[in-house]
């Protein structure tokens, strides 16, 4: 053999060899990481544990004995551990065939207490906290529990409560914790600036927000706390209020509040461009969906050509469309306005484009939020269900009908995907508020009546069901009378109101008898459309007459006797009523109109035997913005006729202050040489007030004045006057001026008022003062 082919056998052997060498060593790396990731053990120990039982530790990990486990096996492991809360570190180990478990056990809550809180209880504030006695201590969630405190001080207007903690070791392992809190002085919101508004006075603007400003009797009705969030809402209720009187180009330019830490007191600032108003243009409608007939939607529009533009109005005539398409067979139909402005005559041409939108469907309805309204209450609001074709248009309608219930500070509408392309999940976001109220009237007339006083109490959502019941009890000098009203929004799941009342009156304002009724009153309320309702009824009463001491019988007239000597009388009667209301604030109305009409026939057994017809309508327009001054215009008549012999004097009609100031309760119309009021069977009625804001006083007092003119007239007779000598069968009309007082108090609308009789009859009783509750409806 040559030496080259010896040489190159000798390198040959030795990179063999090495390889061999290489090989086994990475055959023995590769088993022994083998071993370190698929680990057996026998036995786990527990270790550092002093009151968690060894079996529960043991419970909480993935890892058994007997079989295999890796590193993220143990990994696992701890986070479960970290995850029950009870331990602040936890070690895993292998040593042979056991595995190690070591532990430090979190400390136990023994118990927690609050100091210094007064304005939000102890009870209040357990609900807020995530820490529990008996439950883990951490000092992190503790420190969160502190913040929600003083969040929660900062809602009812103390921002500068400051809480601090104490934790007090105890045997054990276990703590106390002890949340110190400094409530600070209530903030206050000095002032609500507007910059930019010219056609809106800031006193006006102040009326549309829900952010009002410290007042005297703030702490009533809480609504100058400054929050974020209720500013946030506030700029919308601006961008509405602007939009609906046809200024399309409002924007708010910034909504600040500033603090003055000195005075610990805010003054808002809300900047706002308010832009040139418009009118509608032309209003056309084109359809691309075939079978939908563009002309016959024309018909359903709320906007009209000339009309102040009004974003409220292209809503209700796109819901109207929308409606109209999906009963026809179409509820996939997209409307979609689209708006022209003519900048030089300052129109909007509006044109609604029906298009055949995407096909998706209601997967579920998601409600979050609502810790006391039921769900069923938040669902019934929506005109469509799971399952139902998706219309974002009914989804809106929805979110204003929740708003309007008044149960929720906030109500928010999202979507979501589902589950298919073709599913949608809508989410409604709701925060409940408080829904019972206390209110206490008062009233004051010259005459008989004198002072009258009424505390009651109601409640708008009872136990969550949207259930409303009122308690109310009152009366004066000469009176005394007691309610109960319940009524149920849904009735058997559908949009009916029913309900009842119950009642019980005496009077003691005549100075010949007295009177004392009980009644039940049952009734269904259904909605026609969203302006027109009806209301059916059904009313049982007693009604009881008593002589008064010392008066002789046969010195009344004959009506009057025969009222005293058959009572107790019965009446059993139905009744229909048909309303019209377009009013834009039921409170406070500006625009609009409320019309109503009943119709009673009584005789459904009982003594009563008579048809009634009562109606009455007002009509309130703004004839200054910027002043806020409103005028109103109202009319109402009456009559009623016996479908047997005559009428009873309590069925015929009567009319007085109520109806004509200036004038006592049943000041006018027929009356006995005795002074009694007999009623008439015929009447009628006309009112003409301006409203404005008193001069001077802060916007925020509430206070409006008023100047009326009234005119009215009671006449005509059914009864059995047996030659009885009466005043005032004949038509004689009655009018009067004067003005008035109106507050919107925290206990209800209040009002004074001063009527001068300009025409009336000797025979007449006027009252010059009186003071009482304003109901306008």
């Amino acid at each position: 053999m040559k030496a080259g082919s010896k040489l190159l056998c000798a390198v040959y052997a030795l990179a063999l060899m090495t390889g061999m060498v290489v090989s086994g060593t990475g055959v023995a790396l590769l088993a022994s990481s083998s071993t370190a990731q698929a680990a057996v053990v026998s036995v786990i120990e527990v270790r550092g544990n002093q009151r968690v039982d060894a079996e529960t530790i043991r419970g909480n990990i993935t890892i058994k004995p007997g079989k295999t486990f890796n590193k993220s096996d143990e990994d696992e492991s701890i986070k479960r551990l970290f995850a029950t809360g009870l331990f602040s570190d936890v070690r895993i180990n292998q040593r042979g065939s056991a595995l190690v478990v070591t532990v430090d056990e979190n400390l136990i809550i023994n118990q927690i207490v609050f100091n210094g809180n007064k304005k939000i209880k102890d009870k209040q504030l357990e609900a807020l906290v995530q820490s529990k006695p008996l439950g883990p201590y951490d000092e992190i969630t503790v420190e969160y529990d502190a913040d929600a405190i003083r969040d929660a001080y900062d809602r009812i207007g103390r921002s500068d409560a400051t809480v601090t903690t104490q934790v007090v070791n105890l045997s054990g392992g276990r703590v106390n914790i002890a949340f110190e809190v400094s409530e600070g002085d209530r903030t206050k919101i000095t002032s609500i600036n507007f910059v930019g508004n010219k056609a809106y006075s800031d006193g006006r603007l102040a009326d549309v927000i829900a952010t009002k400003r410290s007042g005297l009797l703030s702490f009533l009705s809480r609504k100058d706390v400054y929050d974020p969030d209720k500013l946030r809402a506030d700029e919308e209720l601006l961008r509405r209020f602007y939009y609906n009187r046809g200024y399309a180009d409002f924007r708010i330019i910034s909504a600040t509040a500033d603090l003055d830490p000195t005075s610990n007191n805010y003054v808002v600032t809300i900047t706002l461009d308010e832009g040139e108003r418009y009118t509608f243009g032309d209003i056309e409608v084109e359809s691309t969906v075939a079978g939908i007939d563009a002309e016959s939607g024309k018909r359903h529009l709320a906007s009209r050509t000339g009309a102040v533009y009004s974003a409220e109005k292209v809503e209700e005539s796109i819901i109207s469309i929308s409606e109209t398409a999906a009963a026809d067979g179409y509820p996939f139909a997209q409307i979609t306005p689209r708006g022209n402005r003519d900048f030089a005559n300052r129109t909007i041409s509006v044109t609604y484009l029906i298009d055949q939108g995407q096909r998706a469907y209601i997967e579920r309805i998601e409600i979050r939020g609502n810790t006391r309204t039921s769900d069923y209450v938040i669902r019934r609001e929506f005109d469509i269900s799971e399952g139902d074709a998706f219309n974002q248009v009914l989804v809106r309608r929805a979110k204003r009908r929740l708003e309007a219930l008044g149960y929720f500070k906030s109500v928010t509408i999202t979507t979501s995907p589902g589950s298919e392309p073709d599913r949608v999940v809508v989410i409604v976001d709701v925060r409940d508020q408080s829904t019972g109220e206390f209110s206490i009237g008062a009233g004051y007339s010259t005459g008989s009546t004198g002072a009258t006083a009424e505390i009651g109490m109601t409640e708008r959502n009872f136990l969550g069901r949207g259930q409303y019941i009122k308690i109310a009890v009152g009366g004066g000098a000469t009176t005394r009378n007691y309610t109960f009203s319940f009524t149920e929004p849904y009735f058997l799941g559908y949009r009916l109101a029913a309900g009842f009342d119950v009642a019980r009156v005496k009077d003691t304002s005549q100075s010949n008898y007295d009177i004392e009724t009980t009644s039940v009153t049952f009734r269904v309320a259904a909605p026609i459309t969203d302006r027109v309702r009806t209301v059916f009824a059904y009313t049982y009463s007693k009604e009881k007459y008593t002589l008064n001491s010392g008066v002789i019988l046969g010195s009344l007239s004959l009506p009057i006797q025969n009222a005293i000597n058959n009572s107790p009388w019965i009446k059993s009667s139905i009744s229909s009523s048909l309303i019209y209301n377009t009013i834009d604030d039921m409170s406070l109305p500006r625009e609009g109109i409320f019309a109503r009409m009943t119709g009673e026939f009584a005789g459904v057994g009982g003594d009563a035997q008579f048809i009634k017809v009562v109606a009455k309508g007002s009509y309130f327009h703004t004839l200054s913005d910027y002043g806020d001054v409103v005028g109103q215009l109202s009319a109402g008549g009456g009559y009623v006729t016996s479908t047997s012999s005559n009428l009873r004097v309590f069925d015929q009609l009567f009319i007085g202050g109520e109806t004509i100031r200036g004038f006592g309760t049943q000041g006018i119309g027929p009356r006995d040489t005795n002074g009694d009021a007999l009623g008439g069977t015929t009447y009628f009625n006309a009112t003409a007030e301006v409203g404005f804001p008193l001069p001077i006083l802060p916007r925020d007092f509430g206070l409006r004045g008023a100047v009326f003119a009234d005119a009215a007239t009671l006449y005509g007779s059914d009864l059995n006057l047996a030659g009885t000598i009466v005043n005032g069968l004949n038509m004689q009309w009655r009018a009067s001026v004067g003005g008035s007082l109106i507050w919107a108090s925290p206990f209800g609308p209040l009002r004074v008022d001063l009527g001068f009789p300009v025409v009336k009859q000797p025979f007449d009783n006027t009252q010059t003062f009186r003071f009482g509750t304003s109901g306008r409806f």
